[in-house]
């Protein structure tokens, strides 16, 4: 039986009279990018389909992006000394037992395990949210060694690696529309540390070798994303983007303090993966984070003292 860890909620299931489209991965669009399926993003490349990490890293992105100078970008250092602890956040809601994953992606910057999010059955609520927001696919960052991989910094701290568990708003009719709104979309972030095998991700690692390359998928279905969450659930949040392009500034960020261990072996598979396509020169699918930006006029709140 499942350790119960998190605050019970109810999954409200709820039928969609109209189902949102869905674009094929591949599909080309007037835009330089595009949403795939809601679940991912199509980049432009440098140098055939090299990676925005491997080539033409997060330097230069403001080149075709100038948002990437904007005054709500991430990820950022939190800085415990000068979060505030907002005694008005609640606690936060994570109604996963219903979430349904679909599919395990390597997108050519990291990989994505997907969900349906046709539904309410993986919804975020709660903490500095107002509203419900759907689950529709995690992924992961990290570093080419075990000392460094996080996107958010704790005091200047690295970790291993970054979970990101994104979720949209459901005010919005999809995903590619939330994503256009300051509101529009939450991400939940979980840091890694080194320390014991993590359980909860050995699935995931025991199918990476079936999407080595950059465009491979796999059928993965029955994974409980509960199983990647530490026992506290202490937040702190903060405006901010995507820290991929289009760097969308749409994105509330709620930062778990509690990070959750992941051997170096595990760390070592991650590694295993590729930025580019099957039958091109490879590239290492590593330090696929972008360094920490600017706090410039934004507040980090904490859910506790």
């Amino acid at each position: 039986m499942r350790k119960l860890r998190h605050r019970l909620c109810f999954t409200k299931v709820i039928q969609l009279l109209i189902m949102p489209p869905k674009l094929e991965p591949d599909r080309l669009a007037p835009e330089p990018l595009l949403f795939s399926r809601g679940l991912g993003l199509s980049f432009p490349t440098v140098g055939g389909s090299h990676s925005l990490f491997s080539i033409s890293g997060p330097e230069h992105w403001h080149k075709d992006f100038p948002i990437a100078k904007g005054d709500r970008q991430s990820p950022v250092d939190i800085n415990t000394s000068t979060a505030v602890h907002d005694p008005a956040l609640k606690p936060l809601s994570l109604c996963y037992e219903q979430a349904t994953s679909q599919r395990i992606v390597n997108n050519g910057h990291s990989f994505n395990v997907e969900f349906d999010s046709s539904q309410d059955k993986g919804v975020l609520e709660g903490g500095p949210l107002a509203g419900t927001y759907r689950l529709i696919q995690f992924h992961f960052h990290w570093g080419s060694s075990d000392g460094q991989g996080s996107e958010h910094t704790v005091d200047k701290k690295k970790y291993a690696a970054e979970l990101h568990l994104v979720h949209w708003n459901t005010k919005y009719k999809d995903f590619g529309e939330a994503a256009q709104q300051p509101d529009g979309l939450a991400v939940l972030g979980v840091f890694l540390k080194i320390g014991n095998a993590q359980p909860g991700l050995q699935k995931i690692v025991d199918v990476l070798d079936s999407i080595k390359t950059k465009g491979k998928s796999v059928e993965f279905t029955g994974f409980d994303p509960r199983d990647l969450l530490p026992g506290s659930l202490d937040y702190w949040t903060y405006p901010g983007s995507l820290t991929t392009p289009p760097l969308l500034e749409s994105v509330t960020w709620i930062v778990l303090r509690e990070p959750i261990s992941v051997s170096s072996g595990q760390m070592m598979k991650f590694r295993t993966l590729n930025f580019n396509k099957e039958g091109e020169p490879e590239h290492p699918m590593v330090d696929n984070w972008r360094p920490t930006q600017p706090l410039k006029n934004r507040q980090i709140r904490a859910s506790f003292q």
